[in-house]
């Protein structure tokens, strides 16, 4: 098995193109044709990771945190980046990074924490916005069915927990072919009458170009008549951010007390306590302060992130419980869960966890 395959694995499960428009994700270096001796799976490919890598017969490394993110210029070995990259490259490691692609997953980062803490009901805290489209094409009949399912195939018609969703109206057509046309029915400078279907499915924005190929691959018409609307409808199966509910409320000291045991830390930082009962809890892996609107919008009771900032905690102003688990180990779960990704569809090669440190904070107590 190649790395490109190894990789069309992994996409086929966790959407690239939803990654936010300032990440790297993908492949950062190795050769895509290269047959893939080991595979493994960490939080950061650090040197230490590498070394691992190495030792351990993997070629291919997938991590969470892209290693190469911006202003990368030369490679001389001069940071903890350069040296990592360069040693990738010269023992023939590649490196795949995926980030906010599973940042914006339904099943992804913040799913991960949900499902440890217990969470029901789960919905996303900060929906994508602006990466639906509608296409409505007008087809024969008889090919309604052929076209749906072309459309399907390509990715059309998926909304949420439903696949191969579409709307069907029934319709009278008319087209007159003109001199240079080679009409599927009809002849030429005579108007037709056709019974046609609109057939209408909604996709993300990135599977564009796939759809619209797969229609014309099929569609009888020479000329084939479709529209394609961007639509102002929020994505509420990808986005930022997770917000669930306990089945039973409990007060904020014993909410602090359950996820330092459920996040394995022995601090957390938080805002001023509400005197409220904690029930429903809004997560966001990684750096999390842009979220707290969100979560104040979705009456959540408590918010749990990293990175939060001093001037945040403001932003509480008693109506929510902030809490900062840290970055890392608010994340501390997606290793296992592209881990589990991978060794569900490949039983050819190894796929391994990294055992190496990666979380650069350590704690005095």
């Amino acid at each position: 098995m190649t790395i490109k395959e190894v990789i069309s694995i992994i996409e086929k499960q966790i959407a690239m193109p939803q990654a936010e428009d300032f990440d790297n994700v993908g492949l950062l270096c190795g050769i895509p044709s290269r047959n893939v001796s080991g595979v493994l799976v960490c939080h950061d490919a650090l040197e230490n990771v590498v070394d691992e890598a190495i030792a351990k017969n993997c070629n291919l490394v997938v991590c969470f945190h892209p290693i190469i993110f911006s202003g990368l210029k030369s490679l001389t070995g001069k940071n903890y980046v350069e040296r990592a990259v360069l040693k990738a490259i010269e023992n023939k490691v590649a490196i795949y990074a995926i980030h906010t692609a599973f940042d914006n997953d339904y099943s992804g980062v913040n799913a991960g924490i949900c499902n440890a803490l217990g969470l029901k009901n789960l919905k996303i805290l900060q929906p994508k916005k602006n990466n639906l489209k509608q296409l409505n094409v007008y087809v024969p009949s008889d090919y309604s069915e052929q076209l749906k399912e072309a459309l399907f195939s390509a990715g059309a018609g998926n909304i949420g927990f439903y696949d191969e969703c579409s709307f069907k109206t029934e319709g009278n057509g008319t087209f007159r072919p003109i001199e240079g046309s080679n009409p599927f029915s009809g002849q030429q400078n005579v108007r037709e009458n056709a019974d046609e279907n609109m057939i209408s499915v909604i996709f993300e924005t990135y599977k564009q170009h796939q759809i619209v190929a797969a229609m014309k691959e099929v569609h009888p018409y020479e000329e084939v008549a479709y529209q394609i609307y961007s639509l102002d409808n929020d994505n509420q199966y990808s986005g930022l951010g997770m917000y669930g509910e306990f089945d039973e409320e409990m007060d904020e000291k014993d909410f602090l007390r359950f996820i330092k045991d459920k996040f394995n830390v022995e601090v957390i930082k938080h805002s001023d306590f509400t005197d409220k009962k904690i029930k429903r809890v809004g997560v966001l892996g990684g750096s999390g302060a842009s979220g707290i609107k969100a979560a104040l919008i979705k009456k959540c009771d408590a918010y749990i992130t990293g990175d939060l900032k001093y001037h945040d905690y403001f932003q509480a102003e008693s109506k929510i419980l902030l809490c900062d688990v840290g970055h890392y180990e608010s994340e501390q779960w997606v290793a296992q869960q592209l881990f589990e990704i991978l060794s569900q569809k490949i039983s050819t090669f190894a796929i391994l966890n990294s055992s190496e440190k990666t979380n650069p904070v350590n704690y005095f107590l």
